[in-house]
């Protein structure tokens, strides 16, 4: 489904390329998506619910490479144990980044190696609990004197918001009902 499609790209050279791995496992007979919590030690987002990822570096060779590397960097999953599946659509974000998602499936018994500078958690949210309309919540969030509105998840002590709530429904949309 992902292979097939047209996705949208933005190719803004003010913004920071970025790139983040979706990633998805097979557990207790359904699917989840992996996310993690970022500690209160890293320069941006403290605390915050996101995907492995993180800006593009000079040596990678592309933005797979970069979703990739980030994972084994955080939560110690490695490029070969992933199975890409594709990339959404480039997200803009208001922080002077554009993140490009891929999906990739991971496997389901594995140990996590937490980087302790980065990740403090991680959660793995079945997709059941994400598509099920009555765990969406939408408010208004005011940012540099505009107000946006958003999309978010509460599973747990793990609120998803944000860019990452944005791009996790970007995906859940693409998916049969």
């Amino acid at each position: 489904m992902l292979a097939g499609r047209r996705r949208s790209i933005q190719d803004d050279g003010a913004l920071i390329r970025a790139a983040v791995l979706v990633p998805l496992l097979w557990k207790q007979g359904e699917w989840h998506v992996l996310v993690t919590k970022r500690t209160q030690i890293v320069e941006h987002h403290k605390g915050q619910i996101s995907f492995p990822g993180g800006a593009c570096e000079a040596d990678d060779a592309s933005l797979e490479e970069t979703a990739l590397r980030e994972m084994f960097e955080e939560i110690g999953v490695s490029p070969e144990a992933v199975q890409l599946l594709g990339a959404l659509d480039d997200y803009p974000t208001i922080t002077g980044y554009v993140i490009t998602p891929f999906v990739g499936v991971i496997p389901s018994a594995f140990t996590y190696r937490l980087n302790g500078q980065e990740v403090e958690a991680i959660a793995e949210v079945p997709l059941s609990f994400l598509r099920d309309p009555s765990n969406v919540g939408h408010e208004q969030r005011k940012y540099q004197g505009r107000v946006y509105d958003l999309v978010f998840w509460q599973y747990g002590p793990f609120r998803i918001w944000g860019v990452t709530a944005q791009i996790l429904k970007g995906f859940l949309d693409l998916l049969p009902q």
